[in-house]
């Protein structure tokens, strides 16, 4: 399965809520894949993982709270639901603090947890189409010279042509054509337009 595809992933070491989660994403047609242990899963985790994690906060071996730390420090920017047994909602606590989207307690019901899985999947996609047009916009201003990039960030600080002039010591006319030449490689025809794709290009993206 491409890992770049939305997924739903499952990782409990039950056996009997595996087969029962894996039936469940199926008679709905959501991809799926189902994992035993945290181990498992983190040996074919990446980057490009996108779609929602179900996963069980108390397992045998790694738990859930130290797949997802091992997740964080490796960029893999799953949403995350966490299933927990009776008694363990201060986990689940614990994981909310530490990233994940949402938990629910077994035993859960089927149309609640399938909404959640919803829910995570339209966040997923969100965070992805946001991450691709701040990748975009990184892109255009990397074809810029020093120079440029010095007066682009001058320009973004809100300084006008005579003060930016005046910092780089060069002529008012040469920042001029800079900022001419800027418009024209990242592509776009008034300042304000400059502006709002520098601004896109340097806004942190939040998962």
């Amino acid at each position: 399965m491409g890992s770049h595809l939305p997924t739903v992933y499952v990782v409990d070491d039950d056996d009997a809520v595996r087969e029962a989660l894996g039936a469940l994403l199926g008679s709905v047609a959501l991809r799926h894949q189902c994992f035993a242990t945290a181990e498992a899963f983190l040996s074919v985790a990446s980057p490009r993982m996108r779609g929602c994690l179900l996963l069980d906060v108390r397992m045998p071996g790694m738990g859930g709270l130290e797949l997802q730390r091992f997740l964080r420090e490796r960029d893999v920017a799953l949403q995350v639901i966490i299933i927990t047994g009776h008694g363990d909602v201060p986990m689940a606590v614990r994981a909310l603090k530490s990233g994940a989207s949402d938990f629910i307690e077994k035993p859960f019901n089927e149309q609640d947890l399938l909404d959640r899985v919803q829910v995570c999947l339209r966040e997923d996609q969100e965070f992805w189409s946001t991450r691709q047009a701040l990748n975009e916009a990184e892109a255009r201003f990397e074809a810029l010279t020093p120079r440029e990039r010095a007066v682009m960030e001058l320009i973004a600080a809100g300084n006008h042509t005579k003060k930016i002039a005046l910092q780089l010591d060069i002529q008012d006319r040469t920042v001029d054509v800079h900022r001419f030449n800027i418009m024209r490689k990242v592509g776009v025809r008034t300042l304000a337009e400059l502006l709002h794709l520098w601004s896109a290009a340097h806004q942190p993206v939040q998962h």
